[in-house]
């Protein structure tokens, strides 16, 4: 990278941290108005119609999409210390590991949590699983991206180790 891309680069981050806080918060905002006033609305339009939405299955719906949207804000966080001057070699193990967790805690709860409490709700016939190809590939990648967190740490901790001893 050339003197004058830094510059433009640490910019770029900036703007994504940007662009990383309003995808959270309007998704957080979309997430609130489902979680929310979407049920209020049904209890007192419907107050006995069998498809009003079950605050239980609102929650677990939502609680994957918290995971993912913990990890974009990870991201936005890190990008924006980078713009700020923060070195990237120290700012991107953890980033990597926090997205790695988040992918992977999301799809758990999808595969796992989701289908539980929605059989549990009776919303749901069948078995305890909702295997689908996306939520799985997640946590494969989740898992991939927090090992890889890990030895990007090692890979520090060595290079530091060996500018000492020159």
């Amino acid at each position: 990278m050339s003197k004058h891309d830094i510059p433009r680069f640490r910019r770029l981050c900036g703007q994504f941290r940007w662009l990383a806080v309003a995808t959270v918060l309007g998704m957080g905002a979309i997430m609130a108005f489902f979680g929310v006033f979407y049920p209020i609305s049904w209890a007192l339009a419907f107050k006995s119609h069998p498809l009003a939405p079950n605050a239980l299955n609102l929650l677990a719906w939502s609680l994957p999409a918290a995971c993912y949207l913990f990890g974009v804000w990870s991201i936005g966080q890190a990008l924006g210390d980078v713009s700020k001057g923060r070195p990237m070699q120290a700012t991107f193990p953890g980033v990597v590991r926090k997205v790695g967790l988040s992918l992977g805690i999301g799809s758990v709860i999808s595969v796992f949590v989701v289908a539980s409490l929605m059989r549990l709700t009776g919303q749901l016939e069948g078995g305890y699983l909702l295997i689908d190809f996306p939520n799985t590939m997640l946590g494969m990648i989740g898992g991939a991206l927090f090992l890889l967190g890990r030895v990007m740490d090692q890979a520090l901790a060595a290079q530091a180790e060996l500018d000492e001893m020159i």
